[in-house]
C-alpha cells in the first residue's frame, strides 16, 4: 500500500473565550488538517496545530513544508515503512506539527487497513483515560466558576492551572481559591510556561505546597540552566519538562541534565511514532509522563486519548482532553462525550473518526 498524495487543508475556528498563558494566547483554533491517501483507497487523517509562539511553525509553514517538501519525498513510499518515513522527514529540521500530522494520519490508516483501532496497535492497555482540564488566565471567581463548571457537567476533577504571571500572587491567590471552591478531592497541577524566574518560581512552589500541587510544569526556562537544575532538585512535586523536551534527545538531556523529573508527551508535536520513543525512555529512566494538550480540537484530542490510552504508563495520570470544549464548533461528524470524569477511545478501525464534510467547507481558509 503506498501513499499517492498528502493533502493540506487551512481552517479556522473561533474560542468560546480567549485562552491565556504566560507564553501567548490564543483566538481561534488556526490549524491544518492533514489528509494522507494511498492507492488502495485508504485516506488517513490528523491535525497540525501550529503554536507559532513556542515552536514557530504557522499554518502556511505547516502546509509549505508539506505541500513542498514532504509530499514530494514520500509519494510512492510504503505506508508501513515506518523507519522509511521518518528518514525521509528528519532531513528538514524543525515542523515538528507537520511531521506528527503525517506521521499519525498513516497509523490511521494502518488501523482501518487490519480494521484495528490505533490504540489497540499502540498497545491496547485500556479504551478510556481519566480528563484533566486545563485552565487560562483569568480571575480567581472566573477560573474557579469554570472549574466547578468542569466538575458538574463532566465530572472533571483534574485541574491543570496556568500560572506565571507577575506577581506570583496573582496565581497562588487562584490555586488557594480553586482548593476551597473544589476541596481537597479535587487533584490540581500548575503550568508555568516558562513566566518566571528560578527563584520566582522557588517562592511560589514554598506557597503552593501547603494546597497539595501535584506537578509543576515549566516555571522557568529550561535554559536557565543552573538556575533550572537548582529548582528541579528542591521542589516537593515531580517537575514536568514540556515546551523544552520535544524530541526523544531533548527528553534524554532533561532528565540526565536534572532539568525535569517528569516529561509532557504532546503526540501533535512527536505523533504516534516518537510519542511512543519518548514513553518508553521516560519508563527506563523512571520518569512519569503526562498526556499533554496542544489546545487540540476534536481530532486532536482523539490522537492524544489514542496514544494514552494504548499504554500503562501514560494512562496512569489524567490527560489533557477536555479542551476541544473551548471550541465553538468541530470538524467531527460524532462529537467527543465526557462522562464521568473520562474519555473513551472512538470505536472503529484507525482513529475511528470521519470529518463532516460541510463543517469543513464553513471552516477552511483555501476557498
Amino acid at each position: 500500500m503506498k501513499i499517492t498524495a498528502i493533502e493540506t487543508v487551512p481552517y479556522t475556528i473561533p474560542y468560546t473565550k480567549p485562552l491565556r498563558f504566560a507564553s501567548g494566547e490564543a483566538h481561534s483554533a488556526e490549524h491544518v488538517l492533514v489528509r494522507v491517501h494511498t492507492d488502495a483507497g485508504l485516506t488517513g487523517v490528523a491535525d497540525a496545530p501550529p503554536r507559532p509562539f513556542t515552536y514557530g511553525e504557522t499554518q502556511a509553514s505547516v502546509i509549505g513544508v508539506i505541500e513542498r517538501i514532504f509530499a514530494p519525498q514520500l509519494i510512492g513510499t510504503d505506508v508501513l515503512a515506518r523507519e522509511r518515513v521518518h528518514a525521509l522527514l528528519h532531513r528538514t529540521v524543525g515542523n515538528p506539527a507537520a511531521k506528527s500530522a503525517i506521521d499519525m494520519a498513516l497509523w490511521d490508516i494502518a488501523g482501518q487497513a487490519l480494521e484495528v483501532s490505533v490504540t489497540r496497535l499502540l498497545g491496547g492497555w485500556t479504551d478510556r483515560m481519566r480528563v484533566a482540564h486545563m485552565l487560562g488566565f483569568d480571575a480567581p471567581e472566573r477560573m474557579a466558576a469554570e472549574a466547578e463548571r468542569m466538575r458538574d457537567t463532566y465530572g472533571i476533577t483534574v485541574f491543570k492551572v496556568k500560572v506565571g504571571r507577575r506577581p506570583a500572587r496573582l496565581d497562588i491567590d487562584v490555586c488557594r481559591r480553586l482548593r476551597e471552591v473544589l476541596g481537597e478531592e479535587a487533584e490540581l497541577y500548575v503550568d508555568g510556561n516558562r513566566g518566571w524566574t528560578a527563584s520566582e518560581s522557588a517562592a511560589a512552589l514554598r506557597e503552593l505546597d501547603g494546597l497539595g500541587i501535584t506537578l509543576a510544569e515549566e516555571l522557568c526556562p529550561a535554559d536557565d540552566v543552573l538556575g533550572r537544575r537548582w529548582l528541579v532538585r528542591q521542589s516537593p512535586v515531580p517537575f514536568v519538562a514540556d515546551e523544552s523536551a520535544t524530541t526523544p534527545a531533548e527528553v534524554t538531556r532533561s532528565l540526565l541534565d536534572g532539568a525535569a523529573t517528569a516529561i509532557s508527551i504532546k503526540t501533535a508535536r512527536t505523533g504516534f511514532t516518537h510519542s511512543q520513543r519518548v514513553l518508553f525512555q521516560c519508563e527506563g529512566m523512571g520518569a512519569e509522563v503526562v498526556m499533554g494538550n496542544q489546545i487540540d480540537s476534536g481530532l486532536g484530542t482523539v490522537c492524544t486519548v489514542a496514544f494514552g490510552a494504548a499504554h500503562a504508563a501514560s494512562a496512569r495520570r489524567a490527560g489533557e482532553l477536555s479542551n476541544f470544549l473551548d471550541l465553538s464548533d468541530d470538524l467531527l461528524t460524532d462529537p467527543l462525550a465526557i462522562t464521568d470524569g473520562t474519555l473513551a477511545v472512538p470505536e472503529g478501525p484507525g482513529l475511528g473518526v470521519t470529518i463532516d464534510p460541510d463543517k469543513l467547507d464553513r471552516y477552511r481558509q483555501d476557498h
